[in-house]
């Protein structure tokens, strides 16, 4: 079985973080497994406090996963301060991980910042260059490309910004259009339009987590990064499209839809 690892966030309730990646990993016949950056208090209603772990405490748990078992591909999510994401780069350059995906969460919703300057310059500068791929939303490719996106032509112009910036891969996802779910991949062989519905739900939590484990699992299974990203988008396409109801506010995508009684 292959193996792969997220270095993210927990949220109790199940939907967002190290939770939806095990449940996408999981989905995708792949054996997960976490090291944990922050405990979070929330639910569907809303986001009420965060408490980071010592940067000691996350190198540690990284170092007992690659001394027992080698991931087939990584992926990291929230990385809350500036000490988690350099713990996090030392242990990138010590083991080299495979299929590495740096999702860098920054901003939602394209005016909340998640995490403060100070990181969000460590992420870019030390950790974002040693990514196999990034999944940026409209929001951070903005901070990233250092240019306003508003349409279709500007995710391609900055999605190319991104790549010859970084050396990356990129996917930048859907956000610029009204009409449809499209993201956009730029690889050395450019741009790639990943195709997408929308899907008239409010519980969307954990979409952006779902479509980056997706991805890795995929990765891990031996499929190519178009490939990978193609299936990626179905799953969360059609996780949305079951339209679970939990909580009384945004609730999470249905990740085991296909999981038959």
């Amino acid at each position: 079985m292959k193996k792969v690892l997220t270095i993210a966030g927990m949220d109790p309730i199940g939907g967002a973080g190290m939770m939806s990646d095990i449940k996408t990993m999981t989905a995708h016949d792949v054996y997960g497994m976490c090291a944990v950056t922050l405990l979070s208090v929330q639910n569907t209603i809303g986001f009420y406090e965060v408490q980071p772990v010592e940067s000691a405490f996350l190198e540690r748990q990284i170092d007992t996963i690659f001394a027992d078992i080698i991931p087939d591909a990584t992926k990291t999510g929230m990385l809350l301060n500036s000490k988690l994401i350099k713990s996090v780069v030392d242990k990138v350059k010590q083991y080299n991980p495979k299929n590495l995906l740096i999702d860098p969460v920054m901003v939602a919703h394209r005016k909340f910042k998640l995490i403060d300057d100070e990181a969000i310059e460590v992420l870019i500068k030390d950790l974002i260059p040693l990514a196999y791929l990034i999944t940026p939303n409209i929001g951070e490719g903005e901070i990233l490309a250092e240019m306003k996106i508003e349409n279709k032509l500007d995710m391609e112009i900055a999605a190319k910004i991104i790549y010859e910036k970084f050396g990356v891969n990129v996917v930048l996802k859907s956000g610029a259009s009204e009409e449809d779910a499209d993201d956009l991949l730029y690889t050395d062989e450019g741009i790639f339009w990943i195709k997408g519905e929308k899907v008239n739900t409010k519980n969307t939590r954990g979409t952006g987590d779902a479509l980056s484990s997706a991805i890795v699992s995929n990765l891990a299974k031996g499929n190519d990064l178009k490939t990978s990203v193609i299936l990626a988008k179905k799953f969360v396409h059609d996780s949305l499209f079951e339209k679970l109801q939990i909580g009384s506010g945004i609730g999470a995508i249905h990740h085991s839809y296909g999981i038959k009684k």
